[in-house]
């Protein structure tokens, strides 16, 4: 006797997405913001560092302001100007993408 198993169904509401709530910012210009000051602290770390192994602490404050590393600033920069645009809409029966209609 063979028995299928489904993988659960993904029940979590849009405004629950771990993703989200971690990498996403409140607007995009405050994520642009976010990474231009990180950038600007990786450049300048790595830059002095010849004159000072002192200006290699401003690498973990560029990966706090990115929220970790450049990747996962870019993964809430796709986040934050998704919001809004592709949503889940649960019921019942499960999860299913919906488009919003206000931009």
């Amino acid at each position: 006797m063979t028995t299928s198993t489904r993988a659960p169904e993904d029940t979590r509401a849009p405004e629950d997405d771990p993703v989200r709530e971690l990498f996403a910012s409140g607007s995009v210009a405050e994520h642009l913001v976010r990474g231009v000051v990180g950038l600007v602290l990786a450049v300048a770390g790595l830059g002095l560092a010849g004159q000072s192994a002192w200006w290699l602490l401003l690498l973990p404050l560029a990966v706090v302001s990115w929220r970790g590393c450049p990747t996962c600033w870019t993964l809430g920069l796709a986040q934050t100007l998704s919001r809004g645009r592709a949503e889940r809409v649960c019921d019942d029966a499960g999860c299913r993408p919906v488009r919003s209609s206000t931009r």
